[in-house]
């Protein structure tokens, strides 16, 4: 896309209320056309090609085919990034598995409609510049859909993984890329912290999911939680979460405050913590994402003796975050997202 060229959005939900906040917030975005709508995922699939958007929101609910059904059928063949409007529904999981960049919560009440379309609008220019990817586990034959064995079954029984502490970060495109790296993990990793930009309410969701698909226990983080190793703890949306001391050991400070680099929670307002705080051995990761959240908290625990990984342009369905991070000096190593386990237990095996 030319810099100057506007965003070319068609609108694709079948409740005519919804469609209408939708293009009116939109079209009132300089660099936002918004050039048609659907009424259903039959009437997008005929009017795409005459159209040629560079974007799609899409409901995951509609009547027919579902987004859902929608995106496992069209986006492996015709790739366009889509940004999902969606209650609370598990479903937006699967949905961007199959292929969406990222989603956006429906208001609940008229007051909440300014801050929808806010944060829509935000995710349409990211997802206008996003590549987009969809999972082994939507095009792989079923028989193949289980998450892969590790390489490794457990870690064994050195001293200093019983206190690692492990910090991930990721934004636009992190959903599916953190489960890449958590879904080839053993049981028995070191406790592990994850801040992945959500909106309210699908953090829970999201920490269940994990549980579900990956070896080690996963659950979203609570205040006060001790961090423990064979547990990933999924920061809850809205709050910031750090790492604190907590006697000999290590807890988690889940509480409401101000912005950080944008987020709450932010991937900076935990590195940096960690950073501060933790001394024992600890690894720092930063995955897919827009901006620069976790760049400079990156650095300052790799200059505080931390490992720390990026995630690579080609597997990034956004370069932003970890890019920033490489090109400050944070990154002592680049992976793509079906990488980053192999690295990760290479380093923990020689603690």
């Amino acid at each position: 896309m030319l810099p100057n060229q506007r965003i070319r959005v068609m609108v694709v939900d079948d409740s005519i209320v919804a469609r209408s906040l939708i293009i009116k917030g939109l079209s009132a975005h300089p660099n936002i056309e918004v050039i048609g709508y659907a009424i259903n995922t039959w009437d997008a699939k005929r009017k795409i090609p005459q159209l040629k958007p560079d974007v799609l929101t899409l409901d995951v609910e509609m009547p027919g085919q579902s987004g859902l059904e929608f995106l496992r059928e069209y986006i492996p063949l015709h790739p366009i990034p889509v940004v999902l409007c969606s209650s609370l529904d598990l479903r937006v999981f699967d949905a961007l598995e199959a292929g969406a960049v990222d989603f956006v919560r429906k208001p609940m009440t008229p007051e909440q409609n300014a801050s929808f379309i806010t944060s829509l609008t935000q995710k349409v220019v990211t997802a206008s510049a996003a590549k987009v990817r969809v999972s082994s586990r939507v095009t792989a034959p079923a028989a193949d859909n289980a998450p892969p064995v590790s390489a490794t079954t457990s870690l064994g029984n050195a001293a200093a993984l019983n206190s690692t502490i492990i910090g991930l970060g990721a934004s636009t495109g992190g959903t599916d890329a953190t489960l890449e790296v958590l879904k080839r993990l053993p049981a028995d990793i070191p406790g592990m912290v994850i801040v992945q930009h959500m909106p309210t309410g699908f953090t829970k969701m999201y920490a269940e999911r994990l549980n579900r698909l990956c070896k080690m226990e996963v659950r979203e983080a609570q205040n006060g939680d001790e961090i423990r190793r064979g547990v990933a703890y999924i920061a809850p949306a809205d709050l910031q979460t750090r790492v604190v001391r907590k006697g000999s050991g290590y807890a988690l400070s889940c509480m409401p405050g101000e912005k950080v680099s944008g987020h709450r929670p932010s991937v900076d307002a935990l590195f940096h913590s960690m950073s501060e705080v933790v001394k024992v051995k600890m690894v720092g990761i930063i995955m897919t994402g827009m901006g620069q959240d976790g760049a400079a908290g990156l650095l300052a625990m790799r200059q505080h003796g931390a490992y720390t990984i990026g995630q690579d342009k080609d597997s990034s369905v956004v370069y932003g975050m970890p890019k920033v991070a490489f090109d400050i000096g944070a990154v002592c190593t680049q992976a793509s997202c079906e990488n980053i386990s192999d690295v990760l237990i290479r380093h923990l095996k020689t603690l």
